[in-house]
This record gives structure tokens, C-alpha cells and sequence, in this order.
């Protein structure tokens, strides 16, 4: 057997270096490029003084995209194995052979070294086709577009907040993002050129516009009431703000969302669900309460080829939904935070399906309770928890194809109605208990905890001060 280990670039060049099964390197690091003729020549030059057919291993970090290009072309050679692995597991393991340096050499050698230190942890790349992949690239893009959208509101909230003192959403529109509170954004943002107009000719315009008849503008006069209180707030004319600037920030907030709520649109109406049934006709996914056609894809893209998970324990591992673990002796931490190797789309999907599956599934409803309940642990623990047995009926839909069913604890079958109301009955978390272990709860504990320390160590001092004087 011979060794590759392939430091990837992406703009510049790789760097290899070929070892023995036996820990020996067999040659120096050398640079190549994403060229058939050089990796070509890698192959021949780790199979010097052996046969043709001779195994190889090649180990890489999946580097931006540049592994598919170099995957691709070694996955068709005869006697290659090609082996993506995990970037923080090679970061771990260089920073214990070369604490205080990183260069593509010593990553390279790095790689190699994976082969000896950890072979469990390799897994051959099963390279997914062409449309597979274009999935789950386009279910990161809309990931990304829908971030944006978020950041963006996030801005025009914050802006409200400085203009309109808050009061928009809290006094005035009942949607913070509904039509009228939109409209009222483009051509009504400035608090003087409200009070100009009034209400009557706010909610006639309004109604003019048509954008949505089943409501005839009675937030006008709210409006014009909190822009009294604005103008009061910042004097008319203001020294220190210009309403006119703030008007055409948030023109430019409403087009860039606008732009990227399209954008949303498109990728998932024409791009990402049009390719998901396609590839997943029976749409057995869709049948886990809370899995939707978005996450679905999500789950069928990441995981490709579900028969390379020979048990669910891999499938948790690789998913990064397990927590950390931190035991000596008799002692054993508590609450770590997951492990996060995985991906985070994975990660992001299974956690809110499984937040809404435990309101359905009594299986997965009485995990929730046990871990709210009688093992203290807070909501996201507890459905975090949920998420990894979520991944587990995941897996087994898409090797077996079939859809999932709803049963009780004891394996009987249940309609929806049936799980909903055993849900209800049995496995309602109380609320004393979600108080115990809500966030504001463990802030004031801290809190406490934080204050105790500071009096010790008051008393410490105070104890000391007459000796050292």
C-alpha cells in the first residue's frame, strides 16, 4: 500500500507527498497542479519499484471545491482510494505534531499521518452524481440567499428601532413585514413627511396602491401619532439627524430584500425542489412529522449514498449532532456543547424538524420529556437529543425507501390525530420545569453563582489584610 497525502490549493498549487504503509516517506514534498498529465505522473511516481495495479490511498482535505476536480479523476483509476477527511481532525493532529508551525508541507505530511494515528476514521469518498451534487450546492445557495435575507431585516429592524423609536411593529402594524408595514417603509419613512400628509391621505394612498384589500389603512392614524412623538423626540428641524438619509437607507434595505426574496424564490421553486423530486420521487422523507421538502433535500444531497453509514452510531458522528464528552475518575462533565464535525446544513435542518417532530411523535416526544424532565437538561440540549434520533429515521427511509409511521412508545401504529393527542397527554413538559431550565434561568443561577464567587474571594482578602500588614 502507498500513502498520498494531498495538501489541496485553490488557486495555487497542491502538495503531495508519498509514504509506505509503514510510516516510511518514500519521497519528498513535491508541487503539482489540477492537470490529468501531473496526476497521472503523482500515481506512477507512488508506485515506483512496484506493480502497476499496486494500492493506493489518497488522503485529502475537502478544500472549497477543490477536491472535486482531483477526486474525480483519481476515483476512476485503477487501485485508487480516495479519502476525504474531516479539516479539524487533520488541524488536532498538526497541532500535536507541530505545535507552533503550518505550512503545506508539514499539512501534507500531516494527512499521511492520518493513515497511521486513525484508520477508523477514514471512510473511501463515494462520489455523488452530477445532479446530486447540483443539489446540495444549491441548497447551500439558498441557505446563503435566505441569511441574507435575514441580515437585511435584521438591519431595517434596527433602523426602526432608531427612527421610529420601536414603534412600528409594537404600536402600529401587526406584521413587522407585511405589505402595509412595507408600503409604509418606501414612501413613508421620513416622520415630518407624515405629519405633512396626515392620516386621510396616508390611507388613501394606501388604498389606491391595492396591495392588499383587507386592509383599509386604519394604522394611518397610529402612524401619525408616533411620528408626532418622533418629531418631538428629535426636534423639527433636528441638528443631529437627517431624515432624508435615514429615507434613502432603507430604500436601498427594501430593494436589496426584495432582491434576495426573489432570488429565495427561484432557488427554491425552480432549482432545489424541481431536483429534489426528481431524485427522491416516493418523497418517503417527507413523511417524518416535520420534514419538510427543503430539509428533505438537504438530508438526500448531504447524504448521497445512505449505505455508506454501515450503523446509525456513524451517520451521528459524521452528522456532528453528538455532544462532547468530558470524564476522569469518578467525575463527568455535564451539558457540553455538540461536536459540530459534520455539516451544518445537516446540523441546522435536524434540529428544527426535530423541534416541531416531538410535538407529533411520541417516540421522539417521550426522549424530549426524559431529557427536560428527568435529566435537566434545557430546550436545545433536549432537542439536540431529538435531532440524532431524527438522522436515525432519516437513514433508514432512504436505504429501505419506505415511508415512516407513526407509533407509540410500545410500537403501536397511531394516526396523526391519535400521536398528537398521546403527545398532549403524556409527554407535556410542566412549567415550572421549562422555567427551571429556560435561558433566563440559568443567566440568574450564574449570576449568583458569579456573586457568591466574588464575596469568597472579598473575605479571602479581608482575611489577609491584617497578616500582611
Amino acid at each position: 500500500m502507498r500513502i498520498i497525502g494531498l495538501d489541496l490549493a485553490i488557486t495555487g498549487k497542491h502538495a503531495a507527498i508519498v509514504m509506505a504503509e509503514n510510516g516510511q516517506y518514500l519521497s519528498p514534498v513535491f508541487k503539482l497542479r489540477t492537470w490529468p498529465k501531473e496526476l497521472a505522473a503523482l500515481l506512477d511516481r507512488s508506485r515506483q519499484d512496484v506493480e502497476a495495479a499496486h494500492p493506493v490511498a489518497v488522503i485529502m482535505e475537502p478544500t472549497g471545491y477543490a477536491w472535486l476536480p482531483v477526486a474525480s479523476y483519481l476515483c476512476r483509476q485503477a487501485g485508487v482510494t480516495v479519502y476525504l477527511v474531516n479539516t479539524q481532525a487533520v488541524a488536532d493532529l498538526r497541532r500535536y505534531l507541530k505545535k507552533h508551525a503550518k505550512s503545506d508541507r508539514i499539512d501534507s505530511r500531516v494527512l499521511c499521518k492520518i493513515w497511521l494515528v486513525s484508520p477508523e476514521k477514514l471512510h473511501p469518498l463515494r462520489l455523488p452524481e452530477g445532479d446530486m451534487l447540483a443539489l446540495r450546492q444549491a441548497c447551500k445557495q439558498l441557505d446563503q440567499v435566505t441569511d441574507r435575507i435575514t441580515a437585511i431585516k435584521n438591519q431595517v429592524t434596527a433602523l426602526d428601532h432608531t427612527v421610529w423609536l420601536g414603534g412600528l411593529s409594537r404600536l402600529v402594524f401587526k406584521e413587522a413585514f407585511g405589505p402595509a408595514a412595507l408600503w409604509s417603509r418606501q414612501h413613508f419613512y421620513d416622520p415630518r413627511q407624515v405629519l405633512c400628509a396626515g392620516a386621510d391621505s396616508i390611507r388613501q394612498q394606501w388604498q389606491a396602491a391595492a396591495l392588499d384589500e383587507a386592509d383599509p389603512g386604519q394604522w394611518a392614524q397610529y402612524l401619525v401619532e408616533l411620528a408626532a412623538e418622533v418629531v418631538a423626540i428629535y426636534d423639527h428641524p433636528s441638528p443631529y439627524v437627517d431624515f432624508a438619509a435615514w429615507q434613502a437607507q432603507m430604500h436601498l434595505n427594501l430593494h436589496s430584500l426584495a432582491h434576495f426574496e426573489a432570488q429565495q424564490r427561484h432557488l427554491r421553486l425552480k432549482v432545489v425542489r424541481p431536483l429534489y423530486r426528481r431524485l427522491h420521487p416516493s418523497r418517503h422523507l417527507e413523511t417524518l412529522r416535520g420534514v419538510g421538502q427543503d430539509s428533505a433535500a438537504v438530508f438526500l444531497s448531504f447524504i448521497a449514498h445512505p449505505d455508506r453509514f454501515a450503523t446509525q452510531r456513524l451517520l451521528r458522528g459524521w452528522s456532528g449532532m453528538v455532544p462532547r464528552s468530558s470524564q476522569s475518575g469518578e467525575s463527568e462533565s455535564q451539558g457540553l456543547r455538540i461536536s459540530q464535525a459534520g455539516p451544518d446544513l445537516v446540523k441546522k435542518y435536524a434540529f428544527l424538524d426535530a423541534d416541531v417532530a416531538r410535538l407529533w411523535d411520541p417516540q421522539l416526544a417521550k426522549i424530549y420529556h426524559d431529557q427536560m424532565v428527568h435529566k435537566g437538561k434545557h430546550h436545545n440540549q433536549a432537542v439536540c437529543t431529538v435531532a440524532t434520533h431524527l438522522l436515525d429515521r432519516v437513514l433508514v427511509i432512504l436505504k429501505e425507501d419506505r415511508p415512516y409511521q407513526l407509533r407509540d412508545v410500545d410500537g403501536s401504529l397511531l394516526t396523526r390525530q391519535q400521536a398528537r393527542q398521546v403527545v398532549l397527554e403524556h409527554y407535556t413538559v410542566p412549567k415550572e420545569v421549562r422555567q427551571r431550565n429556560n435561558k433566563n434561568a440559568r443567566r440568574k443561577r450564574a449570576n449568583q453563582r458569579a456573586e457568591r464567587n466574588f464575596a469568597r474571594s472579598q473575605d479571602k482578602k479581608v482575611g489577609k489584610a491584617p497578616s500582611a500588614g
